[in-house]
């Protein structure tokens, strides 16, 4: 099970709503890399609202996502100004619960899939 997870709220600048949706969607090859990233979400909550929501098995995983690219690139645009109203909170959250899929490993090209095996498929009659 997931344990630990982190919330960042993100308010666009106005204007700005489409940059920051872009700036989101260009981080999921960063986070596709982080091994320990169980989960990871980029929302938008509102017309300029936004957020990040990702999950982790342990602590060591959710370390590593902070000190990560995806991180510094949301904190070096943060510095810059140009995008957010206001700095990014980063809240740190404890998983009571969970439900994810079930992965059977890693697929062609070393993909994770959820595919089910052959042996447990129905069979056609």
């Amino acid at each position: 099970m997931t344990k630990f997870a982190l919330y960042v709220p993100l308010q666009a600048k106005p204007g700005k709503e489409k940059e920051v949706a872009d700036f989101l969607r260009s981080a999921v090859p960063l986070v596709n890399a982080e091994a320990g990233t169980i989960s990871w979400f980029a929302i938008q909550e509102g017309a300029s609202s936004f957020a990040i929501f990702d999950t982790f098995d342990d602590e060591a995983g959710r370390d590593a996502h902070l000190n990560g690219r995806v991180a510094a690139a949301l904190m070096e645009k943060a510095k810059a100004g140009d995008l957010f109203a206001k700095a990014p909170e980063i809240h740190k959250l404890e998983i009571l619960a969970d439900k994810l899929p079930k992965w059977s490993g890693a697929g062609a090209g070393g993909a994770v899939t959820t595919e089910f095996p052959q042996s447990l498929r129905a069979q056609d009659q």
